[in-house]
């Protein structure tokens, strides 16, 4: 039988994998965005949504054919996501010591929101697209906070073992 120990890093480490893995997800396909929104483009129904899509396929088009540098940024929004995701391998191997990560990634999350509600009205992102990059935000918080909730569990084990016998 697991210890209460045993079992708060149990849920740690899968809640941890769940949000490392997305982070390496939304990197990885930010590399191949043009391919993707094509797909996207082309197999979609015709709604407001598909109009947004095709708009931003065809920008993209344009833009790699006459600026191809422009999509190192997206280059480097990919590695982002990745870097970012490694630093949470540290609380994945001692929550406690590294419950700093968990913090940072709650902080973050939270500042998705003010991000999206003032970049997107300047650069012209529709309303929805905005609510939609807020998600991510509230989305990714929720694994965060249960880990750091546990992790403030296991802290407290270890610094009184007494309770590790319930």
């Amino acid at each position: 039988m697991k210890t209460p120990e045993q079992r708060l890093k149990t849920r740690i480490r899968v809640l941890l994998i769940f949000f490392i893995t997305g982070l390496v997800l939304s990197g990885v396909t930010a590399f191949p965005i043009e391919s993707e929104l094509e797909l996207i483009a082309t197999n979609s129904p015709t709604n407001a949504l598909q109009q947004w899509i095709n708009t931003v396929y065809h920008a993209v088009v344009v833009t790699n054919a006459n600026y191809p540098f422009i999509a190192y940024g997206t280059d480097w929004l990919a590695f982002a996501h990745i870097v970012i995701a490694i630093a949470f391998i540290g609380p994945l191997r001692d929550p406690v010591r590294n419950i700093w990560v968990l913090q940072f990634g709650m902080i973050a999350c939270v500042l998705i929101i003010p991000l999206a509600f003032i970049a997107g009205p300047i650069r012209q992102i529709p309303i929805g697209w905005s609510l939609l990059d807020c998600c991510f935000g509230v989305v990714g918080i929720i694994p965060l906070y249960l880990c750091y909730c546990y992790t403030k569990k296991l802290e407290l084990i270890k610094t009184n073992p007494i309770l590790t016998s319930n």
